[in-house]
């Protein structure tokens, strides 16, 4: 059994000892210790680190309190550093012994708060501050949260770029609690690793409309692990707009448009034909590109097209749009012709470019397509659902060894 010291972390760094001497007794003026303020116990208090001059304590050293008199016992310990970020710790059921089970921080300031109880019950109180040094290696772990600032629909997920790979479980674990993600309104989330250098941040269902997202880094100065140590990074703030789904029914061949859970508008569409079926599934769109020049060769098709294409909305890397289609105008609605994109009228598109906005969800069911893979081409992370969207996790189920499913086929050509 362990104590958390207020549930809050307390910092690990080199080797402090608190003697809690028996008698010390600081009694008030009924003669009853409880309710007496609290003592000072810095006669009581060995601390080996250096808390004067310009030496620095070795960041790499556990922080351990250990109550050294039979008769006293440690009630909590807090540390924090300059900047508020709390060193979680564990302390010892009978009070004994109090240590850190996170790391500190290199070049840094701390406070390290510790209260005492001696055998009659008062109250005992020290207050010490240190410094860190400067880690010994240059290798260092920056972070680059995407996308950029902006609004976004809420499909959007946030991706985090880091700019060494982290393989270990353990040392992934250090990196994913240092990524802070928080929206207003608040919903539950949670990280997913791509790969050893990329990890992809939703919440467990879309996020809420018009909120604020906030994402940042506690990583700077962190020691991740033997030669590498947290370095910078810039914090990000999102917002969303509307909820909008645009509902693609491919065996009807028509489309639906909510706007927060409601129709907007109906579209007569023609998706994939058979072997160039859209990819069922949860899309999210990625950039609304206007005027693109789409040709057979990008894809291998057999029968020959180039053509320029208006009202370009992409939701795939490899070249899948919602977009114009006025050549097709007369099976829209009725048949599936295109060569894996999701085509409408000329008016019809230019309402919908005009209505979207990156991040918004484009949902295609009933294709004869396989289900778009979550990773590898856009954001698919929605095709996973939320539990095994976890398992992606180091700290909720594991670290992921690679992409799952991801989908690399033809990640640069166009289609109509």
């Amino acid at each position: 059994m362990s104590h958390t010291a207020n549930s809050r972390p307390v910092v690990s760094c080199t080797l402090l000892v608190i003697a809690l001497c028996a008698g010390v007794t600081a009694c008030g003026s009924d003669g009853d210790p409880l309710s007496a303020r609290p003592y000072d116990a810095a006669d009581q208090i060995s601390f080996n680190a250096p808390t004067e001059g310009n030496r620095k304590a070795d960041p790499d050293k556990p922080l351990e309190v250990v109550a050294e008199d039979s008769d006293g016992r440690i009630t909590d310990v807090t540390a924090y550093d300059a900047s508020g970020r709390y060193v979680a710790g564990e302390l010892a059921a009978d009070g004994r012994r109090w240590h850190s089970t996170s790391p500190l921080a290199a070049d840094a300031g701390y406070t390290v708060r510790v209260s005492t109880e001696n055998e009659d019950g008062a109250p005992g109180r020290k207050v010490i501050t240190f410094t860190t040094g400067k880690p010994t290696t240059k290798k260092r772990l920056d972070v680059a949260f995407g996308p950029k600032k902006g609004t976004y629909g809420v499909g959007q997920p946030v991706t985090a770029e880091l700019s060494q790979p982290v393989k270990d479980p353990a040392q992934r674990a250090v990196v994913e609690r240092a990524l802070k993600v928080t929206s207003t309104p608040a919903t539950e989330g949670a990280w997913h690793w791509v790969d050893d250098k990329k990890l992809h941040y939703r919440p467990k269902e879309y996020w809420p409309a018009n909120a604020t997202v906030q994402v940042r880094s506690n990583l700077e100065g962190i020691k991740v692990g033997d030669r590498i140590w947290g370095g910078r990074s810039e914090p990000l703030t999102l917002t969303t707009g509307d909820k909008l789904v645009a509902l693609t029914d491919a065996a009807a061949h028509r489309m639906t448009v909510y706007r927060n859970d409601e129709v907007i508008r109906e579209i007569p569409v023609t998706t994939g034909m058979p072997g160039y079926d859209t990819r069922n599934g949860v899309k999210v769109v990625l950039a609304k590109e206007g005027t693109v020049r789409m040709t057979s060769a990008s894809i291998g098709a057999s029968d020959f097209y180039d053509l320029i294409v208006h009202h370009s909305v992409r939701v795939t890397n490899s070249g899948e749009y919602v977009h114009a289609a006025p050549w097709s105008v007369g099976s829209q609605g009725f048949a599936n012709v295109s060569h894996g994109c999701t085509g409408m009228s000329t008016e019809n598109a230019a309402w919908f470019y005009e209505t979207v906005r990156e991040g918004d969800i484009v949902e295609v069911v009933n294709s004869g397509g396989d289900t778009m893979a979550p990773f590898g081409n856009g954001y698919g992370d929605w095709n996973l659902d939320w539990a095994k969207w976890r398992t992606g996790s180091a700290l909720t189920g594991g670290a992921s060894d690679g992409p799952a499913q991801a989908d690399t086929a033809r990640l640069t050509p166009q289609s109509v």
